[in-house]
């Protein structure tokens, strides 16, 4: 038996079946939990690896944004 960290329920989980970095949700609160220790079990919520990814897409996108802004003002400049 393992308890969740974030609502406190116990959830039944079997040492010899997890290992240590694996993941698995709390059947009560949906909460993404991660095996930090198998003897005995304990689990902690697990940081989200997506969220990572869209960090990274929503700074490629201000990048882009910044590009064309600079060009927009290359533009007005040569206008002048």
């Amino acid at each position: 038996m393992a308890t969740c960290p974030e609502c406190d329920a116990e959830i039944e989980v079997d040492e010899f079946d997890v290992d240590k970095g694996d993941q698995l949700s709390c059947p009560e609160c949906g909460s993404n939990l991660e095996v930090v220790g198998v003897s005995p079990i304990e689990l902690d919520i697990a940081l989200d690896d997506d969220d990572d990814d869209d960090d990274d897409a929503d700074e490629k996108e201000d990048a882009e944004d910044e590009d064309e802004d600079d060009d927009e003002k290359e533009d007005e400049d040569l206008e002048e």
